[in-house]
């Protein structure tokens, strides 16, 4: 007999309570309980098998409103009862409460975990049920402003649907229903999302350690308007630029690149779970950070996933079509992906993924060499991977370059007096990732700089 799981539970003798197992069975992906089996697998028997036979469908039946497969099995002499339960297209309670069976344990479900289940069972969403009680005069006229400006732009909505009045416009982009407009409509252009459901902002902090917070903001508003502000705080208050000069123009980058960043804040707020009450979060250290928002990966997915080509499966479809419209993002599974070339492009190591705290979590690091975010006890998936970033940086594996540290010893070898900022206009990278290869290139012994601060040269140690 094989041991159990996901799909099969054991006991020894029937209780009424079991048919909690039953519909936990039903709501999940179906499975089968075996009466007359002890914990270990072994076959043990019923003595009264004839009338289990005869009740136990009707119960599940009456009780349950399913119908179940019930056998009667026989192993050496001993009888067993195989009850085989179909997974359902509704949800199943047993005496009002809800129960699903998830790895080797029964669960009950309450709250959001509820509600996820009952929209699942009937082919809907969080953000395409109707708002009750919220009306047009919740929602912000900046909100439909930014909209309209982006969604001109991405021409992905007709100019004449665009210059429609906002009920009209809303109704264009499948915000209403015949009972009212959508939960995704208060979240995307609510003046306060928060009065629909807590948590519906951003938080972010400036942390020396992880127990010393120097200081603190929050950006509330429509979904829309918290995209556009947390971005510009980030990038004003937050992030140290590294100043540089193109002529006379001056050049503002910083440790980790923008566009990275900013389809990170895109993927929090169009993919958080809105039913939880926590914000999205985050955490800026001197050299790292980490963006963090509440919500799961879809059924069969794993961290590597996000890392390869993958489909497009956003929890709030309703949301991210608003995002689609206005050109922020793609509809092909694409964010993850960019956000790891856009860190390749600026010649900083890839972002971590971590599925951890009811959530997920995505980490950048402008330098890998020292892992502070190791400290916060991610999981052992997380630190192999950070290895293998550090591999892909020439740390590891004979000392592998990437392809933008070759290029820039290959323009030393031409000019051995180039400047980094020639340097980041042949590769098309900024400054700041230039002297970070630059960096790593020094500490692997491939290069060094010899002579006068001004007027010196780049001396090549290992040919590559």
């Amino acid at each position: 007999m094989t041991g159990e799981h996901q799909n099969i539970e054991w006991k020894t003798n029937w209780r009424d309570e079991y048919l909690k197992w039953v519909s936990g069975f039903a709501n999940a992906n179906g499975g089968i309980l075996y009466i007359g089996i002890d914990d270990r697998g072994n076959v043990v028997g019923v003595d009264n098998s004839s009338k289990l036979l005869l009740d136990l469908p009707n119960k599940i039946r009456d009780v349950l409103g399913i119908i179940a497969e019930v056998n009667l099995l026989n192993e050496q002499g001993k009888e067993y009862i195989e009850i085989i339960i179909e997974p359902y297209t509704t949800p199943i309670s047993y005496k009002g409460r809800y129960y699903y069976r998830s790895g080797s344990t029964l669960q009950e479900l309450k709250g959001p975990a509820l509600e996820k289940l009952l929209l699942k069972k009937i082919g809907k969403k969080w953000d395409g049920i109707t708002a009750h009680d919220f009306s047009r005069n919740d929602l912000s006229a900046q909100a439909f402003n930014i909209f309209r400006e982006k969604a001109k732009k991405s021409r992905r909505i007709p100019d004449e649907d665009i210059d429609e009045n906002d009920e009209k416009l809303l109704e264009l982009l499948g915000l209403i229903t015949p009972d009212g407009i959508k939960r995704a409509a208060i979240i995307t252009f609510g003046k306060n999302p928060e009065k629909l459901i807590t948590g519906a902002y951003v938080k972010i902090g400036f942390f020396r350690t992880h127990a010393d917070l120097l200081y603190q903001d929050e950006i509330h508003g429509s979904l829309l308007e918290q995209v556009e502000k947390t971005m510009d705080l980030l990038l004003t208050k937050y992030l140290k630029a590294h100043i540089s000069y193109d002529g006379l123009t001056r050049v503002e980058t910083y440790n980790f690149p923008e566009q990275a960043l900013r389809e990170a804040i895109l993927n929090a707020l169009i993919h958080k779970n809105y039913s939880a009450s926590n914000p999205i979060q985050i955490s800026v250290y001197e050299d790292w950070l980490m963006i963090y928002n509440n919500g799961e990966l879809p059924a069969g997915w794993t961290i590597n996933t996000l890392k390869s080509k993958h489909t497009s499966e956003p929890p709030n479809p309703d949301i991210a079509n608003v995002f689609f419209r206005a050109g922020y993002i793609e509809t092909w599974g694409r964010g993850t992906l960019n956000m790891v070339n856009y860190c390749r492009q600026a010649g900083i190591a890839e972002p971590v993924f971590e599925n951890k705290w009811g959530g997920i979590a995505v980490i950048f690091a402008a330098n890998n060499d020292n892992k502070p975010w190791e400290s916060m006890h991610l999981p052992e998936e997380s630190k192999k991977l950070g290895e293998k970033l550090g591999e892909k940086l020439g740390e590891k594996l004979g000392e592998k370059l990437s392809k933008n540290q070759r290029e820039i010893v290959r323009l030393m070898l031409t000019n051995n007096q180039i400047s980094i900022l020639s340097i980041a206009k042949s590769l098309n990278i900024s400054s700041t990732a230039v002297e970070n290869n630059i960096s790593k290139l020094k500490a692997l012994g491939f290069i060094k700089r010899v002579g006068p601060a001004k007027g010196g040269r780049w001396q090549i140690i290992k040919k590559i």
